[in-house]
C-alpha cells in the first residue's frame, strides 16, 4: 500500500448527455494527470445529470454499454491511473436505475461497485422538491474498496448526513472516506463544509468529496467546492465554483496518528437506548 499519494478531484458541471460528460471529464482528467495526480475522483452523476420537476433524469445505460464508464476505463488504462467514478446512472428493473459508483484500477478494470443507499427525498421549498427514490433503486450494502492507496469507504452525496455509516466504514478498516456529490447550491451553502469536516474529525480520517458545480439542465444547481479534509478536520483543498481540478497530497500516516491520539473508534460501549414510548403528562 502507498502511504502517500496525490489526489486529483475533478470538479465537473452537470451535463445533459453522455458526450458532453465525456468531453469535460477527459479534459480535466488529462489536466490532473499532467499535474501529477495519481488517483482521480469524479462527482456523483458525472455521467450526466438533468432534472424534470421533482425528478432527477440523468441519461442511463446498462453497465456493459455505458459510454462514460467505458471512456473512463479506457483513460485509466491508457494513463495507468486509478479513477473513482462518483456515480453514473445504471439501468435497473421496473423502469428505475441505480446511482452507482465505481473504483477503476490503472489497468482499466473495475475493482469495486457501490450503489447509493440513502436517497435524496427532500422538500427545500415549495418550488424545490427532490424525489430521488421515484426513479432510483437504493443499494443495500456498504461500500469498502481495497486499492493500492489503501481502503476506501465509499459513500455518495446525501449520505454525508448519516454519520453512522461513516463510523461503520472506519471501524471496518477504511483508511480514507469519499463522498462524491451533486450537492445542491442551497444546502451546500449551509452545510457542505461542516458535514465534510465533521465526518473527518469523527473518524480521524481524510474525507475526499468531488462535487459538481453549476446549473443542472432542467432546473436546480450544484454547489461545487470539491473538498479534501484531513484527519484533524482541516480543509486542505477547496475547488470553489466553476470547473477545474483540486489537487491534494494525502498522507495516510496522519490517519494513524490521529486515531492513535484520539482513539474514539475503539471506545464504543453498549448502552440502553432511550424508550421510544410517548408518555402523556400526568
Amino acid at each position: 500500500m502507498k502511504a502517500c499519494f496525490e489526489a486529483g478531484l475533478l470538479q465537473t458541471r452537470p451535463q445533459p448527455d453522455f458526450a458532453s460528460a465525456i468531453d469535460e471529464a477527459i479534459a480535466l482528467a488529462e489536466q490532473a494527470v499532467e499535474d501529477g495526480a495519481e488517483f482521480l475522483m469524479l462527482p456523483e452523476y458525472c455521467g450526466g445529470l438533468r432534472s424534470e420537476g421533482a425528478m432527477l433524469a440523468p441519461p442511463t445505460a446498462t453497465e456493459s454499454e455505458h459510454p462514460v464508464l467505458a471512456a473512463l476505463r479506457e483513460f485509466a488504462h491508457s494513463r495507468k491511473t486509478w479513477i473513482l467514478v462518483g456515480s453514473v446512472a445504471i439501468e435497473g428493473p421496473d423502469g428505475k436505475f441505480f446511482n452507482r459508483g465505481f473504483v477503476i484500477d490503472g489497468c482499466g478494470e473495475i475493482r469495486s461497485r457501490y450503489d447509493k443507499i440513502h436517497l435524496f427525498d427532500v422538500e427545500l421549498s415549495p418550488s424545490e422538491i427532490y424525489r430521488e427514490s421515484a426513479r432510483v433503486h437504493p443499494g443495500s450494502r456498504a461500500g469498502l474498496a481495497t486499492t493500492v492507496f489503501g481502503r476506501i469507504g465509499f459513500t455518495i452525496c446525501y449520505e454525508l448526513r448519516f454519520p453512522g455509516l461513516y463510523r461503520e466504514l472506519a471501524q471496518a478498516g477504511a483508511d480514507f472516506l469519499v463522498a462524491p456529490a451533486a450537492f445542491t447550491k442551497k444546502t451546500g451553502e449551509m452545510h457542505w463544509h461542516i458535514l465534510n469536516r465533521s465526518r473527518a474529525i469523527e473518524n480521524g480520517c481524510y474525507v475526499l468529496s468531488p462535487c459538481s458545480t453549476g446549473p443542472v439542465p432542467g432546473g436546480g444547481a450544484c454547489f461545487g467546492h470539491s473538498l479534501v479534509v484531513d484527519p484533524w478536520g482541516r480543509v486542505i483543498g477547496d475547488g470553489g465554483i466553476g470547473p477545474g481540478v483540486v489537487r491534494a497530497h494525502v498522507d495516510l500516516n496522519l490517519v494513524a496518528d490521529a486515531r492513535r491520539r484520539i482513539p474514539s473508534l475503539k471506545h464504543d460501549r453498549a448502552y440502553e437506548s432511550p424508550s421510544r414510548e410517548i408518555r402523556s403528562a400526568a
